[in-house]
């Protein structure tokens, strides 16, 4: 899957475009479109379910390192 995902209403030029506009916004233009988002993000069928089960894991005393994080997110 690509970085689009599902999302075949814009291209990878026009996805590309976006992301290097978004990189050069101000920090609080940033800040606001990453809470944008976010909220986006939270809107999603499921979100309150998978966010519970993973509050739930830390509970238990499963931990992710920063590291793993990022590797999960793509950012290693």
């Amino acid at each position: 899957m690509s970085a689009l995902g599902n999302f075949d209403i814009m291209t990878a030029t026009a996805f590309l475009e976006l992301k290097q506009r978004a990189s050069k916004l101000p920090e609080k233009k940033r800040q606001s479109l990453s809470a944008f988002l976010i909220r986006l993000g939270q809107e999603r069928a499921g979100w309150k379910q998978e966010t519970a089960r993973r509050l739930n894991e830390m509970a238990a005393g499963k931990k992710v390192s920063v590291a793993d994080l990022r590797k999960q997110l793509g950012h290693a």
